[in-house]
Order: C-alpha cells, then sequence, then structure tokens
C-alpha cells in the first residue's frame, strides 16, 4: 500500500519495487492489463498542487515514460507548474533537467498543440537571468549552460511561430536582463554578462543564423530573428560564428523582401555593418560578392534614392553605399557583370553632366547633409571602381573626367553654387583627388577636356591674392585654413598623375603652355612661406612642383634650357637646408631627394646649366651632401656626381674640395666603400687587403650564402644585381674620372683599399665568369674543349689578378710599417737629442756653482781660459805693433771683464720680494749682512 501511494501522490513510473500491480484479463493483442492501485486520493491532489523542487526529477521521467506518452493534460498541468516553480528564474544546477524537460515537450508540439503555451512560456523563464546558490556556481555549470543555450537555439525547428517569436525575445533579454524577484534566501542572479558569454561559448549566434531558412515565410517570425542577430553581431565572438553559417550572404541576398514596415532593409544592414566592422571582414566580404548579394544591393539602393523621401531613406541608402563600396574594393567581385557599376557613376555625374537615362530624369539633389555624404561616397566609389582596368570604358562612357572638371576653377563669389561654401570646398578637393586616379585612365577625355590648361589657370589662380579663404574643414582640406594651400596641394597632386603616366603628349602641351617658367615661380611663392612657418603641406607643395618639372624635363634639352638659371638658383637654395631638419619629421627628407632628383633631371645634360651650377659652387655643396653619409642618400649623391663627371670642369671643384679636418674628396670616397664593404660582410683584413678566397675578392656575405641556380637569359645574376644595389660601382666610376694617381689627403692605408678599387671591373668580370661557370655545372653540361679552355684560362687571369692585388697591397703594408718604424727611430732620436742638450745644460751649470763656490775651482778655471785665450792669439806679431792688453790684471773671474759688468742678481727667494725702489744711485747699501734695506738719499753734488 505505501508504494502504490507513491506512484499515485507523483504521477510518474517509479520502480518495479516501488509498484503494486494486479493481474487483469488480458487484451485483444495478449498483453496484460496493468493497473496502479490508488487508494488514497487526497494525498495525490495534494502533492501536485504543491510543487516541490525534489518533483522535477519525477516530472522528467513523467515526460520520458513510454507508457505515460497519452497523458496530455497530465504532462501539460506538470509543465504549468515547473514554469510557476521557476518565474523568477532557474536554478544553475536544475538547468540540464528543465532542458530535457523542454524539448520533450517541444517535440510533441507538432501533434499537440496544447503544449505551445507552457513551452513559451517556459522559454520566457529563460529571458531571466539564472539563479546561483555559491559565487562558484557559475564556473562550474558554465559548460551546462552553453549547452543549454545552444539546446534553445535548435528549438528554432519547432513548427510553431508563438515558440519561435518566443526564443527570439527571450535571447533578446539576454542584453536587457529584467529584474529578478529572489524566490528564497541564498539565491543570487547571475551577473549581466553571463548569459551572452554563454552564448558565444555554445555556438548560439551560428545556430540563429542557420534558422534563417526556417522563417523566410514568416514576416513576424523573421523581424524577430533579424532582431536578435543584430544584437548578436555587436561582439566580435558572435559575428565570427555568424560568418561560419554565411550569415553576410544569406541576409544581403534577402535584402529585397517584401516589407511593409521597412524594418527588415534596416535591421538587415545593421547586421552587415557589424559583421563588416567586428567580423572578419575580408571572409563577409567575400560572401557579398556573390551576383545575388551584387542584385540585391543594386535593386535596394536604386529604390531608396529614387523613391525614398525620409530622412532615414537617405541614411539607409548611405549605409548601403558604404557596404557597397568595401565590396567593391575586393577583387573583382561581379558589379559590372549586375550593372550596379554603370548605375553608380550616372549618380555620380547625372548633376554636372545631362544625362536623358529615366533613373535620373527626376532626381534632384537637395543638398541636405545625407545628399552631400552621398555625393562624396559616389567620388569615392569612382576611385574604387578605378582600380579594376575593365571599368575604364564605363568611366569614358560616363563622361567623369568632364563631369569631375566641372569643380576645377576659382571660387571667385563664393556662396555662388547650389552648395554652401564650406561643402562645396569640401567636394571640389574630393572631386579634384578623385581626379587623380580616374584622369591617368582616361588620358584622351582628359587631353580633350583641356586638362593642363585647366590645372594651370586654377594653379595660377591659387597664387593670387584675391578675397578667398578656405575653409580647412574637412578630411582633404588640412592645412588650408585661411589660405589657398588645400586647393594648390591638390591641383599639384593632380598634375603629378599627369606627368607620372610619361605620355609624351601631355608633357609638351605641359610645356608650350609655359608650365615650367609657371611652376619655377610658383615654387619661388611657396618657398618664401616655407621659410617663415614649417608647414608640412607646404613642404608636399614643393616635393610635388620638383617632381613635376623633373618628369617633364628628364629626356629634353630644350625644356632643360627653359629650366635655365632660374631653376639653377632655386635648386640650390633648396640644397643648402640645414640637414638638422632631414630628421624633423614635417618632409624635408622627403624634399631633399625631390631636390637631387631635379638635380639628375633638369640641370645634367644642359652644359649651360652644368656650368651655371658649377660656377655657383653647387658641386661643393653636392659633395657636403655625402660627407654627412646618410645611407640612404648617398646613391643618388654619387649618381649625380658620376653624371658630373663627364662634364670636364667638375674635376676640379672636386679635387679642390674639403670637408671638416681637411677631408678630401678622394679620402671620402675611399671611406665611403670601406664602409659600403663592411656593411656587406665582405672578407678584409684589418688593414683593408684581400684575404680567404682569391676567386671573390668582392662578394659579401649574403653572396658567398647564395647558391647559383639555373636562370633564363634575361633574368640577372647576383653578380649584376648586386652593383645596382650598392655605391662600389659609381665609387670606381668616379675614380675613373678623378684618376688613380697623385690623389691628395690619401693615407697608405687608403691606397691598400684603392688597389681594389682600381681593379673593381676586372675583379666583376671575373665573378661574373664565375657564376657562368657555376650556372653550366649545376644544369649538369659540359662545354666543348675550346670552350673549357677559354674559361679555366679566364678563371685563372681572375686568380692571378686577384694575387697580384693582394701582393701588391702586402707590399705596401709592408712599405708603411718600415715608413712608420723609421718614423719612430727619428723621434726617438729627436728625444735623445733633447735629453742630451739637458745634460750639456746641466753640466754647465755645475760649473758654474763649482766656481762660485770654491777659490781654487775658480783659479783653476781662471788658468785654463787665460792659456786658452794665449793659445788662440797668433804667434807672429808686428815688429813696430803696440800690443794692448785686454784683460785686467789680477782679477778672479772667468767671465768677460770690461767697463761695463753684468751682475746676476740674487734669487728674489733670497731677498724677500722684488726691491720697492730701483733707483740705485740715489741709494746706499747698507754694510750690514741681510736683504737689501732702504736708507736715507744721499744729495748729489754736480
Amino acid at each position: 500500500m505505501p508504494a502504490a501511494r507513491e506512484v499515485a501522490a507523483a504521477r510518474v513510473p517509479v520502480q518495479a519495487s516501488t509498484m503494486t500491480l494486479t493481474e487483469a484479463p488480458k487484451s485483444a493483442n495478449g498483453r496484460p492489463v496493468v493497473r496502479l492501485l490508488v487508494t488514497d486520493t487526497d494525498l495525490i491532489q495534494r502533492e501536485v498542487a504543491e510543487f516541490k523542487p525534489m518533483d522535477l526529477e519525477r516530472i522528467v521521467k513523467l515526460f520520458e515514460d513510454p507508457f505515460s506518452k497519452t497523458l496530455i493534460e497530465r504532462h501539460v498541468k506538470a509543465l504549468k507548474k515547473v514554469v510557476k516553480h521557476y518565474n523568477n528564474g532557474i536554478l544553475l544546477k536544475n538547468l540540464p533537467q528543465i532542458m530535457k524537460l523542454l524539448n520533450i515537450a517541444a517535440a510533441k508540439i507538432e501533434d499537440h498543440k496544447d503544449f505551445i503555451e507552457p513551452v513559451c512560456e517556459l522559454v520566457k523563464v529563460f529571458g531571466l537571468p539564472f539563479l546561483k546558490e555559491k559565487m562558484s556556481d557559475e564556473v562550474t555549470y558554465a559548460q551546462t549552460v552553453a549547452e543549454a543555450l545552444s539546446q534553445l537555439g535548435c528549438l528554432m525547428r519547432v513548427p510553431s511561430s508563438q515558440v519561435r517569436i518566443q526564443i527570439c525575445n527571450s535571447v533578446a533579454n539576454f542584453y536587457n536582463p529584467q529584474s529578478t524577484r529572489l524566490p528564497m534566501d541564498g539565491l543570487q542572479p547571475t551577473s549581466a554578462t553571463y548569459k551572452f558569454q554563454m552564448a558565444e561559448v555554445g555556438g548560439l549566434a551560428e545556430t540563429l543564423v542557420l534558422s534563417l531558412a526556417i522563417v523566410e515565410n514568416s514576416l513576424q517570425e523573421k523581424m524577430a530573428l533579424l532582431k536578435v542577430l543584430q544584437l548578436l553581431s555587436s561582439t566580435a565572438e558572435n559575428c565570427t560564428l555568424m560568418a561560419r553559417a554565411k550569415a553576410a550572404s544569406r541576409i544581403c541576398s534577402r535584402l529585397n523582401d517584401s516589407d511593409p514596415t521597412r524594418q527588415l532593409l534596416f535591421r538587415s544592414s545593421e547586421i552587415l555593418w557589424n559583421l563588416l566592422e567586428n567580423g572578419p571582414k575580408e571572409e563577409v566580404i567575400t560572401q557579398l560578392s556573390n551576383i545575388e548579394c551584387i542584385y540585391a544591393l543594386k535593386d535596394s539602393f536604386v529604390r531608396l534614392l529614387t523613391n525614398g523621401s525620409k530622412h532615414s531613406d537617405r541614411q539607409l541608402r548611405n549605409d548601403l553605399l558604404v557596404i557597397a563600396t568595401l565590396i567593391a574594393e575586393n577583387n573583382r567581385p561581379p558589379m559590372i557583370e549586375s550593372g550596379f557599376a554603370k548605375q553608380l557613376i550616372l549618380f555620380a555625374t547625372f548633376s554636372e553632366v545631362k544625362s536623358h537615362n529615366p533613373l535620373v530624369r527626376n532626381l534632384k539633389l537637395l543638398h541636405n547633409h545625407e545628399d552631400f555624404e552621398m555625393k562624396k561616397l559616389l567620388f569615392n566609389m569612382l576611385v574604387v571602381l578605378s582600380k579594376d582596368l575593365s571599368t575604364v570604358q564605363l568611366l569614358c562612357d560616363g563622361k567623369v573626367v568632364l563631369a569631375l572638371f566641372n569643380y576645377v576653377k576659382g571660387n571667385e563669389k563664393p556662396g555662388a553654387h547650389d552648395w554652401p561654401a564650406a561643402r562645396y570646398e569640401d567636394l571640389q578637393l574630393h572631386a579634384i583627388a578623385t581626379l587623380c586616379s580616374v584622369a591617368p585612365l582616361l588620358v584622351e577625355d582628359y587631353m580633350t577636356c583641356q586638362g593642363n590648361t585647366r590645372i594651370l589657370l586654377f594653379l595660377e589662380w591659387c597664387c593670387s591674392q584675391d578675397a578667398f579663404f578656405g575653409q580647412g574643414n574637412c578630411f582633404h582640406g588640412t592645412g588650408g585654413r585661411d589660405n589657398k594651400h588645400a586647393q594648390m596641394r591638390y591641383s599639384l597632386r593632380l598634375l603629378r598623375s599627369m606627368v607620372s603616366v610619361g605620355d609624351e603628349t601631355v608633357n609638351q602641351d605641359l610645356c608650350d603652355q609655359g608650365a615650367i617658367s609657371q611652376l619655377l615661380e610658383t615654387l619661388k611663392k611657396v618657398m618664401a612661406g616655407a621659410e617663415a612657418s614649417n608647414d608640412a603641406v607646404l613642404l608636399e607643395i614643393q616635393c610635388d612642383l620638383l617632381f613635376i618639372l623633373s618628369s617633364v624635363c628628364d629626356t629634353d634639352v630644350h625644356r632643360k634650357e627653359l629650366f635655365g638659371s632660374e631653376g639653377v638658383d632655386v635648386a640650390l637654395q633648396l640644397l643648402k637646408m640645414d640637414p638638422t631638419k632631414f630628421s624633423s619629421g614635417l618632409g624635408h627628407n622627403k624634399l631633399i631627394f625631390c631636390t637631387l632628383d631635379c638635380v639628375w633631371s633638369c640641370i645634367i645634360g644642359c652644359f649651360s646649366s652644368e656650368d651655371y651650377f658649377l660656377e655657383k659652387e653647387g658641386m661643393f655643396i653636392i659633395l657636403d651632401l655625402l660627407a654627412l653619409n646618410l645611407k640612404s642618400m648617398n646613391n643618388l649623391v654619387l649618381g649625380i656626381l658620376v653624371e658630373f663627371c663627364d662634364n670636364p670642369k667638375t674635376l676640379p671643384h672636386i679635387k679642390a674640395w674639403q670637408g671638416k679636418n681637411n677631408q678630401t674628396a678622394p679620402k671620402l670616397l675611399v671611406q665611403l666603400w670601406k664602409q659600403e664593404e663592411e656593411e656587406l660582410g665582405v672578407r678584409r683584413d684589418n688593414d683593408g687587403c684581400i684575404v680567404v678566397d682569391a676567386r671573390k675578392p668582392l662578394a659579401g656575405q649574403l653572396q658567398e650564402e647564395q647558391e647559383v641556380v639555373p636562370m633564363p637569359a634575361g633574368s640577372f645574376s647576383i653578380a649584376i644585381i648586386e652593383v645596382a644595389e650598392n655605391i662600389r660601382a659609381k665609387v670606381y666610376s668616379i675614380f675613373s674620372k678623378l684618376g688613380f694617381e697623385n690623389l691628395p689627403g690619401l693615407s697608405a692605408l687608403d691606397y691598400v683599399t684603392l688597389s681594389i678599387i682600381i681593379r673593381y671591373l676586372d675583379f666583376k668580370i671575373g665573378e661574373v665568369w664565375g657564376e657562368i661557370r657555376a650556372e653550366i655545372k649545376a644544369e649538369n653540361l659540359r662545354p666543348v674543349t675550346s670552350d673549357q679552355e677559354a674559361l679555366d684560362v679566364i678563371e685563372s687571369a681572375a686568380e692571378n689578378i686577384s694575387k697580384l692585388v693582394a701582393a701588391h697591397q702586402t707590399e705596401m703594408i709592408e712599405n708603411h710599417q718600415q715608413m712608420e718604424l723609421l718614423e719612430e727611430q727619428q723621434k726617438y732620436a729627436e728625444i735623445k737629442v733633447n735629453h742630451k742638450q739637458r745634460e750639456i745644460v746641466m753640466k754647465s751649470w755645475d760649473k758654474f756653482l763649482a766656481r762660485t763656490s770654491n777659490y781654487e775651482a775658480l783659479k783653476k778655471a781662471k788658468r785654463l781660459q787665460e792659456k786658452s785665450i794665449e793659445s788662440s792669439r797668433p804667434k807672429v806679431r808686428a815688429p813696430n805693433g803696440t800690443v794692448y792688453p785686454t784683460q785686467i790684471p789680477n782679477l778672479n773671474t772667468t767671465v768677460p771683464c770690461g767697463p761695463v759688468v753684468t751682475v746676476q742678481s740674487t734669487p728674489s727667494e733670497l731677498t724677500g720680494g722684488p726691491l720697492a725702489d730701483t733707483d740705485l744711485a740715489l741709494k746706499r747699501v747698507p754694510i750690514r749682512g741681510g736683504a737689501l734695506q732702504k736708507v736715507k738719499s744721499v744729495k748729489m753734488l754736480n
């Protein structure tokens, strides 16, 4: 009886040991009829009415019991009790049972509609925060929650619109959590971000994207699902999951589905925006680059542009245009095949070039902010389309160049256009920037529109003084506040783009219109303004002007003559720039490179300009730049020196130049050679001599590591490429002009390096033949006998030259060491002489002290002196001559005697200092010893 009471109370099947069965007559199929013996009906009703948490497992078993599957009403009632109990949130530890119960109930909806309402109520509970008993429950049940949320997304398969919409609403509540009333003490809601973090782990976003195919025929369900996807796409992880399910192509291809509320297009575009911004951009763009998506975008954009009248329609139109621009930047999307590119070109030019196309016949821009943004986006789309050469014909047919040149004119009357002054300036600069990309592709259209004339006139207006002041508020207007620098900057960019094409027709047309003189005048004005303020925009303008002049004058001597002395003066002024500005970051380094390029292209090759350049000491300035030893500039400066050396007047200037510490040009070139070989890793000893391998005296470390591989006949080998990559060939060329003898300022070690420079060409020829020999061997070819003999002779000659140079270097080093040794010996000899003189002086002083302190020594010295004097006199005397004595008798001094006696005074250390009065003739010296003292003066008598 207790077992039957328990079964009746729970109304679920239990273990066989707790079940009381009675045998009954068998049914028609032979199975026994099982009956439950319930004896206490009141207890059953009370247990059902009062739900307990421990009964959740029993209810799940009830739903799983195959014998109770027909008890629909009982299942629905039990499910409602579960919903009522968990109406404040589901406990994390009970989530697996709840999810199992929900899956079973959802599976029965197709056959029994009574489950729809309780299932919706239970799904609604999932929108509330989960409950936890301990702080560690969030981590403990993380995997369980992730799997549960993933299964919740899978319930979108349930064939019930109410359930699907409720699932979407519950997931949407993840991002808008509702307040929770705690059912009892000790339970807390999970953190606000816990649910959508677990949704990311469980891949809920990917599951919901796959559900789009299920809800295609129901607008209400689709809108609810898109709302959820819009929320989910706010994080990068969800965007990655959505991209994996191809969300971009699924959503974009259905942009034009019927939607009276227009919410479908809005939410779809927002999801696409989020995918492009937060997700894998390349993968999303690839998904959007199919023909169906392009057609959908095109139809939506055209419909909004032609029929949209609301502010939101214009904003949505611009959003779609940005998405289309991002797609067009992909590699060859079907923009042309779909006709979208042609329509975009039409919309970009219809306000400047009249068209009879019905799409734009009644279309007019309202000059509001949205139309202004669309105009700039269309200009940007032209730049993107121009990167695909297959759109060139469409750009030509759409008269894009003519439409854009409509903006290349002076703003003499601000506000005269339909656009406000600031917006028109932005459009003007944007149009010129667009021409920089489009015009080089459409040279014929450029010349038809007289592009050079328009640009030069516009440039003249930029240099004029009038009342126009730029706003400088836009991206392209940087540095153009209260001036015309932005307009000048982009007009020169356009001109630079055209001369870079290398079309002789464009360059000749520029010269015919006097562009060289105009550009030089413009450059002078800009330089004057740049000296007053270090503006990066002005520096860029100077670089563009120099580049244009270099491109125009490069190959024509007549144009170089037009550049003339005026251009040489400008170039020299720029070359005298302070070297400390090169690293300022404003662009002075670019300016000096453009100036050197201008010297190479506009001066070299014209003898009159070269002579004037040399007269103005331009070669000294070039060598001063070379002496700065800037790695990025050395190659260019040496190239200019090589070209100038063809002029015989250049060599005296190079030989006369002196840098810091009296450094000469040959000395500088040798130092640059040594520095280059050190960077290349060429093996040299401490004295710079050839070592190790005489067959490769010029090979660097990288060249030695690379193996010789068979290459086509038109390809350059490593030895040939190396000539252009470093400065050694240029240094050799300069020395070939200067000569290799009688070079000032070179030391013995410099001549050691010079011996390698002299043989550079021979060494390089040997390297090339060595590569030929190695390549033949790599291809397993055997030359004929005569060719083999020739190769052997060449190889032997190259090795002999290397050995000869090495021997010559060794000889020079030995001579240098001997010279140093000789110089050292001479120095020591000089030191010895100096010490000997000091010894003589000391001996003389010792003798002097002996004579003054020892009377016998003094007498001996006197006798020796008199004997010496007597021996020096002639022996034969005149018979009648009178001999006058020159010595004072009885005088014991060894110094010459005469009327005037020089007395060496007593040192000041003994006298106590200098005398107070030096007029000794008026003083009387005291008789007593000690220092001299003052006495009364004695009156002088006549």
